[in-house]
């Protein structure tokens, strides 16, 4: 199972969250992509999410350039394990052309 979930409002990463948990639970192998856009780039700054990142490692995590310039975040803010993208919509229309289920938070 391949998924990619997509969140642009910083208000959605909770629930984007709670999304990764639970299909994890119910699908532990399932390859997950979280790609966050708009504001919610700058979600990838706060130590919840930090903290979520560390426990649940085996997630790609992705960041539009385009929004953290928009947004004022730069990559060395970023964790390490959070791979810069030129565009985040590009990217969803790749992943999907691979196989990848979409979920939008």
């Amino acid at each position: 199972m391949k998924i990619v979930i997509h969140v642009d409002e910083l208000g959605k990463i909770r629930e984007a969250r709670h999304n990764i948990e639970n299909l994890l639970l119910s699908e532990p192998e399932a390859k997950i992509v979280l790609l966050m856009n708009g504001e919610a780039i700058q979600g990838y700054l706060l130590p919840r999410v930090i903290k979520f990142m560390k426990e649940y490692n085996n997630i790609s995590y992705q960041a539009c350039h385009h929004s953290m310039r928009n947004f004022h975040v730069r990559s060395k803010q970023l964790a390490e394990s959070v791979e810069v993208i030129d565009s985040g919509v590009i990217r969803l229309v790749e992943l999907q052309e691979q196989g990848y289920s979409y979920i939008k938070c």
